[in-house]
């Protein structure tokens, strides 16, 4: 049994018309820890991560948040704004040409705290402001969402997540646009939230980042019948030459960083 808000997706299937793009997926991404959801482009990362926040519907099985001895949280079937309580999605590339202000883009992450047709309170611009200051973009406040960068942009979306004050946060790509120290620090972001415990599932393109910040990985790999998952489990067991090779069509080198002991991957073909 898993351990109480533990995300769980059991056997879930998408396909686009005659295309399966996911094909039985089980995922377990544990309570207060950060799960790296891997894998090539076409695998299904992102449309998973769409299905667990209930964005699109399943074309088959089950996600839920293990509540220990109680009967697990249906996240499916759970009311719209009981589930943005409970879960944020924060996707790549989300943009808008709005003439909205950085806090007031934050602020819609309060919605789901507030009455319907209550505005935003005191307290919801002061969860707001430091989401804000959690995701390094405090300073962006006054900003109309238009003007920024990607990389700004994507902070904000971050702080809109944080606002919502989640218990479990999925992530679509969250250093997309970001430089390498932009990149660490989201990262940074993202292990203090777990340690909070927030349960993290994140998509991330690059291995060596997964090595370097997950506790736990599970990688999809593509194939003629939808993606499935290969491998999951702790980093050190599944980001190894055996697993990633077959799956990324690489051969890869499994290196130590000196300071930290965690694995470095290196590829060629």
């Amino acid at each position: 049994m898993s351990a109480p808000g533990a995300l769980v997706a059991e056997r879930v299937r998408w396909a686009a018309g005659p295309r399966l793009v996911l094909d039985d997926v089980d995922v377990t991404a544990p309570a207060g820890a950060v799960t790296g959801l891997l894998g090539p482009n076409g695998s299904g990362k992102s449309t998973l991560l769409r299905i667990v926040a209930g964005v699109q519907p399943p074309g088959g099985g089950r996600v839920a948040l293990a509540a220990g001895g109680a009967a697990d949280e249906d996240l499916l079937a759970m009311p719209r704004r009981r589930r943005a309580r409970t879960l944020a999605l924060v996707e790549q590339d989300a943009s808008t040409d709005l003439p909205v202000t950085v806090l007031d883009a934050v602020l819609l992450g309060r919605t789901p705290h507030r009455g319907v047709l209550a505005g935003a309170s005191d307290h919801d611009r002061r969860v707001a402001l430091a989401a804000l200051d959690r995701a390094g973009a405090v300073g962006l406040a006054d900003r109309e969402v238009s003007t920024l960068s990607g990389g700004e942009r994507q902070r904000v979306h971050m702080a809109r997540a944080l606002a919502q004050e989640p218990r479990v946060l999925l992530l679509d790509e969250p250093t997309n646009h970001l430089d390498v120290a932009a990149q660490l620090a989201t990262m940074r972001l993202v292990r203090s939230l777990a340690t909070d415990g927030v349960t993290v599932l994140a998509a991330l393109h690059d291995l060596s980042l997964a090595a370097a910040t997950c506790d736990h990985v599970v990688l999809l790999a593509p194939g003629p019948g939808g993606g499935r998952v290969a491998a999951a489990g702790p980093v050190d067991e599944v980001l190894v030459p055996h697993v990633v090779d077959p799956v990324y069509g690489v051969r890869t080198t499994v290196l130590r960083h000196p300071r930290t002991g965690r694995p470095v991957l290196t590829f060629d073909t």
